[in-house]
């Protein structure tokens, strides 16, 4: 028998799929990715083929190994990360989705959770399942298509139909059907999950009319779920936001991380007091030390790392993202103009999904490089937004920030979040924290790695970006934002009710 001295995390996101090797000293040995198609079939929806995403996953995996010369012999096992709330329901024989993926940036079932709110639901739904009631969620988008597909819920009922997020999708394929789970993180971003009790919402499921046969069952993010057809073990699962924390290590209270994606996510552990938000912050479940639930506070940035896609590939001001450091750092400073990037509304602390995109404070003067920076400085804005807010929730004085994700490559972005932040913020050495969470959750479950504490040595920060902004700028600065802000929010006009 081979020793088996990798672990493989699968990080399955919102535009690519990737695995990740690592060895027993939590290196990286080999990184496959592959995109996939993003498909708008209107304007504020999002969708992805399930089929396509078991692909591409699958793909990189198997792309993975060979590049690395490794057999899945060598493999211990297999940790799983997800981009959380996105939507699948198939058919448990044929294996195939009755519809295509509902992501979670979509937008569609905003009509469902204006009914909600009107049915006075808003307050219960805060309490028991931590969340917000907002579009994002699953459990709306889950309606959604049973409601739109047809003889769908009468199907689920007869428990010929299966609901999962990301994660219980992949386990149910790579296991050969065999496996219908889902984590503990993963289940808590539903809008179905009692956070309190652990367990599905008998009411929620109710009010939505959501058959209970089709849910997963709701395990630990660290332990064995069950085997790839290939053997080997998949041990670890945790959404993308609480898998960072993970790999971050902020595992004790008052630990926060930011992680720059697609969106902007940041995450601050409360331990095993569930926070309850009073400034538009979710209560949601994280990984203590061992990989068993603990609370955390997060606020959820919609765009980011989307903004400098759009410039890109919309606008096409750069050819590659990385270009706009040097553009930024052209001008002293964005010449009075804000970029607000409402593309899909506004996440915490607003929650507002009739918020629309706006370019504020133009003249004459203003040149590209100032909107690129702009661009940029709006990432770090909303972080503030939400970090303002998480502070005063929990009444913990953050002393420095963790930052992850493609965006922390950025010098001028992550050197101006400190300066509006008017805290240290941290650059680790290795940059995959969300598949590291993944790999260490699956490393612990099967005894590849013996506690956090091994691990913890291996935490290099690569840079610390410390504050170099006057608090009279910093806070003129910061005011200009919430003015431009408040122009962009309630834009959208309000659907009627049907």
């Amino acid at each position: 028998m081979t020793d088996k001295n990798y672990i493989i995390a699968l990080d399955q996101g919102t535009t690519s799929s990737r695995a990740i090797i690592f060895d027993r000293d939590a290196n990286v040995v080999c990184i496959a990715q592959r995109e996939f198609t993003q498909h708008y079939p209107q304007s504020g929806w999002v969708e992805h083929d399930p089929m396509e995403i078991f692909a591409t996953q699958s793909a990189v995996m198997v792309e993975a190994l060979a590049q690395a010369g490794l057999h899945h012999d060598q493999v211990a096992a297999i940790g799983i990360t997800n981009q959380r709330e996105t939507t699948v329901v198939w058919d448990k024989n044929t294996g195939r989705p009755i519809h295509n993926a509902v992501v979670w940036q979509c937008r569609r079932s905003t009509e469902i959770c204006q009914q909600l709110k009107r049915d006075g639901l808003e307050p219960y739904i805060k309490e028991t399942t931590g969340l917000v009631t907002d579009p994002y969620f699953s459990g709306t988008k889950l309606k959604w298509i049973l409601d739109h597909v047809e003889g769908s819920r009468e199907r689920a009922r007869k428990g010929e139909l299966l609901f999962g997020t990301i994660d219980s999708w992949l386990i149910w394929k790579f296991t050969g059907g065999k496996v219908h789970v889902t984590d503990y993180t993963n289940a808590s971003r539903t809008l179905l999950f009692n956070i309190h009790t652990r367990e599905w919402d008998a009411k929620m499921l109710e009010v939505l009319d959501i058959p209970r046969e089709m849910l997963p069952e709701v395990k630990s993010s660290s332990e064995v779920y069950g085997h790839t057809k290939s053997g080997i073990a998949i041990a670890g699962i945790a959404g993308d936001q609480q898998a960072a924390l993970f790999g971050q290590m902020c595992v004790e209270p008052g630990q926060a991380k930011n992680t720059y994606g697609t969106g902007c996510f940041l995450l601050m552990n409360t331990g095993d007091k569930a926070v309850h938000s009073q400034h538009g912050m979710l209560t949601t479940i994280a990984c203590g030390p061992r990989g068993e639930p603990a609370y955390a506070l997060e606020g959820a940035i919609f765009n980011a790392g989307s903004t400098i896609q759009w410039l890109r590939d919309e606008l096409k001001v750069v050819n590659d993202a990385y270009d706009t450091e040097y553009f930024a750092g052209k001008v002293k400073d964005s010449n009075g103009v804000y970029l607000v990037p409402a593309f899909t509304g506004l996440g915490a602390p607003y929650w507002d999904p009739y918020a629309r995109g706006g370019l504020l404070g133009l003249t004459r003067g203003v040149k590209i490089d100032h909107i690129i920076r702009a661009a940029l400085e709006s990432i770090a804005y909303q972080t503030r937004d939400v970090l303002d807010a998480m502070q005063q929730d929990s009444g913990e004085r953050l002393k420095s920030l963790r930052v992850d994700g493609g965006a922390v490559a950025n010098n001028f972005l992550m050197q101006f979040q400190a300066d509006i932040l008017g805290t240290h913020v941290e650059r680790p050495q290795m940059r995959e924290t969300t598949a590291q969470g993944a790999a260490y959750l699956a490393g612990l479950a099967t005894g590849f790695w013996s506690s956090l504490d091994e691990l913890r040595g291996k935490a290099v920060i690569e840079r610390e970006f410390e504050p170099q902004l006057a608090d009279a700028d910093k806070e003129k600065f910061y005011e200009g934002w919430k003015k431009a802000v408040d122009r962009t929010r309630d834009w959208q006009p309000h659907e009627e009710q049907k």
